[in-house]
């Protein structure tokens, strides 16, 4: 295998922005230049995600505030889907909405229930500008929901409601990371 196939492999892991840093909150900038510098914020993300063992993640969870995620996330069917999305739009969330576990890198080793749509279509960019869309099921689809949420300022926590909500704010108190209280 040649050297640097493997995504991450030139990246450096780099901190997580956890929950209560504002960059998390803010709708994240669109990118404008697609060169170097793009390309190892990518192999970043990607070395960062493997570090932590999640399925993806946004550029803002590295304090970047800009419209770029990677993903190496398995659909329902153990099929497993590796990239990374540039100015993601997400165009469609149909489908049967299923309520199941969801967590978040920017909120280490807590989950909810969360309702998601299971099929999800994005379109965006490759790291060279090439145009790209991404079709995904189960719990593929959740993945890239919860990372298209995430550049829009948005976690997996704003979609609870009532005891799920409650019981999550609770654990978040509780988390020796969190900036409450």
């Amino acid at each position: 295998m040649r050297h640097g196939s493997i995504p991450g492999a030139r990246g450096r892991v780099r901190p997580l922005t956890l929950l209560g840093d504002p960059v998390l909150r803010a709708p994240c900038r669109e990118v404008t230049a697609f060169g170097p510098e793009l390309a190892a914020l990518v192999e970043d993300l990607f070395a960062t995600m493997y570090a932590a063992q999640g399925v993806g993640l946004a550029a803002n969870q590295v304090g970047e505030a800009l419209r770029v995620f990677v993903y190496d996330c398995p659909d329902d069917e153990d099929v497993r889907h590796l990239g990374h999305l540039v100015n993601p739009r997400l165009v469609t969330a149909d489908g049967v909405v299923v309520r199941g576990p969801e967590g978040c890198l920017s909120l280490p080793g807590l989950e909810a229930g969360t309702e998601r749509h299971d099929h999800a279509v994005v379109e965006g960019f490759t790291v060279t500008g090439e145009p790209v869309t991404v079709h995904g099921t189960g719990f593929f689809a959740r993945c890239l929901q919860h990372e298209c949420d995430h550049l829009a300022g948005r976690l997996y926590s704003d979609h609870l409601t009532g005891r799920r909500h409650r019981r999550l704010q609770r654990q978040v108190a509780k988390a020796p990371w969190s900036h409450h209280p």
